[in-house]
């Protein structure tokens, strides 16, 4: 089966930046979609970003114009550029994928296929 491996975090500073990464272990199906959520220690998993079947990017508006998605096709991996980081945005962070016609960032149930999570803290 397909395996998601994130990696990229640690532990940073308010105001600074981490690049997260996940690495498919082989290309994903056409139509699938991928995304990254966190979860902190008492809360619920939630959504930060995902791809679209367009080629577009979809954020929360928590991280909008502080997070960017990128990809290197070449070596299936997505990436999440996390800049001006705050401490409300400690959590450890998985990257998910699913069809992209069943992806709701505000559901997580609707992604299939999850990586093991890599952990980031933010202190103030």
């Amino acid at each position: 089966a397909v395996q998601l491996v994130e990696s990229g975090g640690g532990s940073v500073q308010a105001g600074g930046s981490l690049n997260l990464s996940c690495a498919a272990s082989e290309p994903l199906p056409w139509y699938y979609c991928m995304g990254w959520f966190r979860q902190a220690p008492g809360k619920e998993r939630e959504g930060v970003a995902r791809t679209t079947a367009d080629g577009d990017r979809l954020y929360v508006d928590s991280v909008k114009g502080r997070f960017t998605l990128s990809k290197d096709k070449v070596k299936n991996t997505l990436f999440l550029q996390m800049n001006s980081l705050r401490p409300e945005d400690a959590s450890m962070y998985y990257c998910a994928a699913t069809p992209c016609n069943q992806a709701n960032i505000k559901r997580p149930e609707t992604f299939t296929l999850w990586g093991q999570g890599t952990q980031v803290t933010v202190s103030s």
